[in-house]
């Protein structure tokens, strides 16, 4: 499945102005053949916008959502993307998925949040799997921080997950979780990991792009730079069930054993 990476951090305040930017990323990622456009951790907002955040934030199946449907529908590519949800008086640090035809699959809560930032401005969601079917794959939700937990990815490889979308914001100087543990965490799950990142300064934050779609023989299939780019690569289930084959991580663990990592 050609999937397309957006490494953006859009216009910060601007629901409007981000939509736009979707709209025109959607549109380059199918006249390239791209099954799946995967847009950064808060994308729909901005993530460094403080109190707004609350301001901005919406129903899973708000305007902005219905929004995203048509953008979907009528470029014919599936969508993720990050954005605050509002869910009665909480806030959560959501990421959703929209098919092709417009259909919300899936809708994520980020699961461990990260810094006084995020605990001061959501609640942590308590689902860590949450999966959909797209093209075939078994497609599952994580956003940035959560990737750094080897439990969370085991779990989705444990439920069977092909590609793993992560929505981030990965800021410096932790640019090694992108350079390096996101490889690793594809290999050792043997599932490709799609990594899309904000880019640039926004407020206190510089974020450090690199965004990256990793296979599961540990090899990133494409690697962005420290620029706004949208950038492509393949999840080939071919490779996938070739590379489980040769690579038994799954069959090979002795649960028996870990119950004291819990």
């Amino acid at each position: 499945m050609r999937t397309a990476l957006l490494q953006s951090s859009g216009r910060p305040g601007s629901v409007e102005g981000n939509l736009k930017v979707l709209d025109e990323a959607a549109g380059r990622a199918a006249a390239a053949g791209a099954a799946l456009l995967a847009a950064p951790e808060m994308f729909l907002t901005g993530y460094a916008i403080g109190d707004d955040i609350a301001r901005l934030a919406e129903a899973a199946d708000g305007d902005s959502a219905d929004a995203v449907a048509e953008i979907a529908g009528r470029h014919g590519v599936a969508i993720a993307y990050g954005y605050p949800e509002l869910a009665g008086e909480s806030v959560f640090n959501s990421a959703q998925l929209i098919s092709a035809d417009g259909v919300r699959l899936a809708n994520y809560r980020k699961t461990h949040l990260f810094g006084c930032f995020e605990h001061d401005h959501f609640v942590p969601g308590e689902q860590p799997v949450v999966q959909a079917d797209l093209g075939g794959l078994t497609v599952g939700l994580m956003i940035c921080y959560d990737v750094e937990f080897p439990e969370n990815v085991r779990a989705h490889a444990l439920a069977g997950t092909d590609l793993l979308i992560v929505p981030t914001a990965q800021m410096h100087p932790f640019q090694f979780v992108a350079e390096s543990l996101v490889p690793v965490r594809a290999w050792e799950n043997q599932l490709y990991v799609a990594y899309v990142n904000r880019v640039g300064q926004e407020g206190e934050f510089e974020f450090v792009g690199l965004s990256s779609l990793a296979g599961p023989d540990g090899v990133a299939r494409a690697r962005a730079g420290r620029a706004e780019e949208l950038v492509f690569a393949d999840a080939d289930p071919a490779l996938l069930a070739a590379s489980r084959a040769a690579n038994p991580y799954l069959k090979d663990r002795r649960p028996g054993l870990y119950g004291s990592l819990v």
